[in-house]
């Protein structure tokens, strides 16, 4: 088990669980985070900062402390 803070640009993953708060969770499903659903990092910028994840054809910034509550499954 990864969460999707742990993962470097280049990599895939399917996501496996979201373990948040209701609201951050609503938030997350309405972005397109949503179980099964495949992923990819795009890249992260520099002093731990946000990541830059492409569900499908969108692209999404992501704060880390909310990418620490996706759990994912590497491809």
């Amino acid at each position: 088990m990864q969460f999707l803070s742990q993962l470097k640009p280049g990599q895939h993953a399917l996501i496996s669980a979201i373990e948040a708060e209701e609201s951050l969770f609503h938030r997350l499903s309405a972005l397109g985070f949503r179980v099964g659903k495949p992923l990819s990092i795009m890249r992260r910028a520099n002093f731990n900062g946000p990541l830059h994840v492409r569900l499908g054809t969108t692209d999404i910034i992501l704060r880390n402390i909310d990418a620490a509550r996706i759990q994912v499954n590497t491809l």
